[in-house]
């Protein structure tokens, strides 16, 4: 790989004491200094191996149980809730270890259930892994995880320690503005459910030697799947939805492909199985288009064929991407992200409840802040839009506790004006934006004046001199 694309984290340390705060997201209990030693400067033949008494180590196996209890959950096919597993964790640490070092613990099948797609009829597939089969994966994860995250190319930002839809928006964000105008969108259909399991353990197997880490990997991936009312059906291909190790290895199947972008010289930015290609021109597009193409089939994968195409942001139109819509220079939340947070809204604002309305802006700011902070880089236009609709949904609550039906109307307005909803402690988005907009022009003011200071402050020694 080119020296200028290596990820940061590769960094050669430059005393012994630093390679904790390198790499602080890293278990502790598996991954000693010596280690982290040995996976900065390249372990020797590219390999690991001996890696199976990291899973099975107690201290391992306790961590993984905190992470399962901390993250909650349904149960799997067994009916085994996470509440269980707290109550017995001890003996259930000593069982795992026990079966993992026998070589007798046995993957049980996912729970798959069926929920709905945003903005579609559709529905997609989420596989529900039983709770200890999430603890092995867990502890498993936390052995293997870094030597891939080693070398995975910067421009992945999905589940990704110190990496986030952010840092993912902040690039395209920089690259719109650099004049990276032309777009490939390309979708991928179904592809947790279609990952090829041949090919994803060639790519574990090209850094890992351990065979039993390796088999332990692919008992998770052929697990296979039950249903209500339906017998277990085999799983010959992908990384179910819902398991603790299938982002993990979703990553690592399109790795190969960050790096063939980045070395054609090609700015993509990917999210998991969301991903955008920016180019300068449209025939740029149209090479990236091909390549991609050609390597997605080459792959055993598939592109959405009526979700896949090339878009010119400065034409009416645009694109989305992590929640957001661009066009022509601006940004907004995509339809599917409002029309998730006004149903969110109108539950929250069921006409017959009997809260009261203090405590209903309560409710709704916890919604509104956590949206907020998400969708604050948007075009002004977006939040006076989500103000008018939360407060016409409570004037309908007031109406109807004054005895009336429908929705406020110009007297409501008279009635219930929005400084009335502000005393009730409802937050304003449209108030929240002009408070960070003037914040970022003070501090530009003050980094203006700064400058100014520094720049009549040489002049004057440049005089005197």
């Amino acid at each position: 790989m080119p020296e200028q694309q290596k990820p940061s984290e590769v960094a050669k340390p430059k005393q012994d004491g630093d390679i904790r705060g390198r790499w602080p997201w890293v278990e502790a209990a598996v991954w000693n200094e010596r280690m982290l030693a040995t996976l900065e400067t390249g372990i020797e033949g590219g390999k690991w191996f001996a890696l199976i008494d990291k899973v099975w180590s107690q201290k391992n196996l306790r961590r993984a149980v905190g992470k399962v209890v901390e993250n909650g959950g349904s149960a799997g096919i067994d009916g085994q809730h996470v509440r269980m597993l707290e109550r017995h964790k001890e003996r259930e640490i000593e069982r795992l270890q026990k079966e993992l070092q026998e070589r007798t613990y046995q993957v049980q099948a996912v729970k798959r259930v069926w929920i709905p797609k945003l903005g579609s009829k559709e529905l997609r597939p989420l596989g529900i892994p039983v709770v200890r089969d999430r603890v092995v994966q867990n502890a498993l994860r936390d052995v293997i995880e870094p030597i891939f995250e080693r070398e995975f190319a910067p421009q992945s930002y999905g589940f990704r320690p110190g990496k986030g839809c952010k840092d993912a928006l902040r690039r395209v964000n920089k690259l719109l503005k650099s004049g990276y105008y032309w777009i490939v969108d390309a979708d991928l259909k179904s592809y947790f459910e279609t990952i090829p399991h041949e090919k994803l353990m060639e790519r574990v197997g090209a850094k890992i030697s351990d065979g039993r880490i390796l088999k332990l990997i692919e008992s998770f991936l052929k697990a296979g799947v039950l249903e209500e009312a339906k017998d277990w059906q085999p799983t010959k291909r992908g990384a179910p939805q819902g398991g603790v190790i299938s982002p993990l290895l979703a990553n690592i199947y399109l790795d190969p492909l960050d790096w063939k972008m980045a070395q054609r010289g090609s700015e993509m930015v990917r999210y998991a199985d969301d991903l955008i290609i920016l180019c300068r021109s449209k025939e740029e597009a149209l090479e990236v288009m091909e390549e991609i193409k050609s390597w997605i089939e080459e792959n055993g994968l598939t592109l959405h064929s009526e979700k896949t195409r090339i878009v010119d942001t400065r034409e009416p139109g645009g694109f989305d991407f992590l929640g957001y819509h661009f066009e022509r220079g601006r940004k907004w939340p995509r339809k599917k992200s409002m029309d998730k947070l006004r149903a969110v809204i109108r539950m929250k604002t069921r006409r017959n409840q009997g809260r009261s309305l203090k405590v209903i802006c309560e409710d709704l700011n916890r919604t509104l802040r956590g949206w907020f902070e998400y969708f604050k880089q948007s075009h002004p236009f977006t939040f006076g839009d989500v103000d008018q609709f939360t407060r016409g949904r409570l004037r309908s609550i007031l109406r109807m506790r004054c005895g009336r039906k429908g929705r406020g109307r110009g007297e409501d307005h008279r009635r219930w004006p929005n400084a009335y909803f502000a005393r009730e402690g409802l937050l304003s988005l449209k108030e929240a934006f002009e408070r960070i907009r003037q914040s970022r022009r003070e501090e530009l003011n003050h980094q203006l004046e700064s400058r100014m200071r520094e720049i009549r402050q040489y002049g004057s020694a440049g005089g005197a001199g």
